[in-house]
């Protein structure tokens, strides 16, 4: 194991056990962890959390789409002590199923059995996931409960009340928010325990992608997976103009940059990579350049004298005093040589121990980047990515 990395100018706490100290950096207010949807994908995210875990970083705020929202709801929903065996127990549980006793070596023969292995996914479903509807969409009348989706998420339903304690995420300490589309009106919506009491319905609702899944009622309302219209709920966070210091960990299972598709086995993964993961770039862009915005204003007003000053720019200049400084530490999932445009489906056990692993060395490698997790010095948003080594 490598060396847990810890920045010289960071403070620790107790954690809510008071058994370990927890780090976090000097004039940090929370620590995020910010989760992407990309379904079989989502063990990447548990191999990050695992690296964070042992390095005694523990977030303060954590919200997910789609499997994202799956993850994010055991770590919240958990004691710190518990959170680990939980996610492995739901991931060696959802990919629960021998697809070759033996893969010969080389990359043309684990195409072909990760190709096998999402077939069987498309019809079996995966244990503790989901299970075809017993009548085909298709073939169901309009109105019928089979109509509007190919998979039953009821077995979802019970592993997300066997491994979570809902009361840990409504009354425990850590701010949680999950990401949903509203099937009528389209808009995008976040379930957030400050505002509602979160349950599994929540939670499925964010990873209902049709047509595989069916659509989650909550109130009066219907809703589908979040990552139809953010698969990121980054903004979620930076929406919230709070004035907090944060570093956050966005963790992303689709990659932005890729190389040029050589087939058309390429051709559909490179399409689902670009799809899912421009919302990233594009929210820290946007929000970057707000911030930079905002400081030139503050800097504007602070050459005006005062008394020529209304109240108004008073209180503008006095809000943007105590402008936040954001560091986002971004992981991506890189994607292997033999995954093909079913990866997000193919829900092998060797596939999910390699994602967790990738999750694991990924964060090992960023943490060694000590200087990345303090906070900026300049008020403002920094983004850095281990997988290009340089801020963007």
């Amino acid at each position: 194991m490598d060396t847990k990395a810890s920045p010289m100018s960071a403070t620790r706490s107790n954690d809510t056990s008071g058994t370990r100290p927890l780090w976090k950096p000097a004039g940090c207010d929370r620590i995020a962890l910010i989760f992407q949807g990309g379904g079989a994908l989502g063990a990447y995210q548990a191999g990050v959390y695992e690296a964070l875990h042992e390095a005694d970083i523990e977030p303060d705020w954590v919200t997910g789409v789609s499997i994202g929202a799956i993850n994010s709801a055991i770590i919240a929903g958990n004691p710190r002590e518990r959170r680990l065996e939980r996610l492995r127990t739901f991931w060696e549980r959802i990919t629960d199923r021998t697809i070759w006793h033996t893969t010969p070596d080389g990359d043309i023969f684990r195409r072909m059995r990760n190709s096998a292995s999402a077939t069987m996914t498309m019809m079996l479903g995966q244990p503790g996931f989901f299970k075809p509807q017993p009548m085909n969409a298709w073939m169901s009348p309009a109105g019928a409960a089979t109509a509007t989706s190919f998979y039953d998420a009821s077995p979802l339903e019970e592993t997300l009340r066997e491994l979570i304690d809902f009361s840990m995420i409504n009354d425990g300490p850590c701010r949680f928010a999950v990401g949903a589309v509203n099937v009528l009106t389209g808009n995008f919506i976040y379930f957030d325990n400050t505002n509602e009491q979160i349950g599994p319905e929540h939670i499925m609702a964010s990873g209902a992608l049709p047509p595989a899944l069916p659509m989650v009622k909550i109130g009066t309302d219907f809703y589908w997976d979040g990552g139809i219209v953010s698969n990121t709920p980054l903004q979620h966070l930076l929406d919230h103009d709070d004035q907090a210091n944060s570093l956050v960990f966005q963790v992303d299972l689709f990659s932005a940059r890729g190389v040029l598709p050589r087939d058309m086995e390429d051709v559909l993964g490179r399409h689902k990579d670009i799809m899912y993961s421009s919302r990233t770039r594009l929210t820290t862009d946007v929000y970057r350049s707000m911030q930079n915005w905002k400081a030139k204003l503050h800097d504007a007003l602070a050459r005006v004298p005062d008394e020529l000053l209304t109240d108004a720019d008073r209180k503008l200049k006095s809000e943007l005093d105590e402008l936040p400084a954001i560091n986002i530490v971004h992981l991506i999932y890189q994607q292997k040589a033999y995954e093909g445009h079913a990866k997000d489906y193919e829900f092998s056990g060797t596939s999910m121990r390699e994602h967790w692993q990738s999750g694991y060395e990924d964060t090992k490698r960023t943490l060694l980047q000590k200087h990345w997790l303090e906070l900026p010095t300049e008020k403002g948003i920094v983004v850095h990515d281990v997988h290009r080594l340089q801020d963007l």
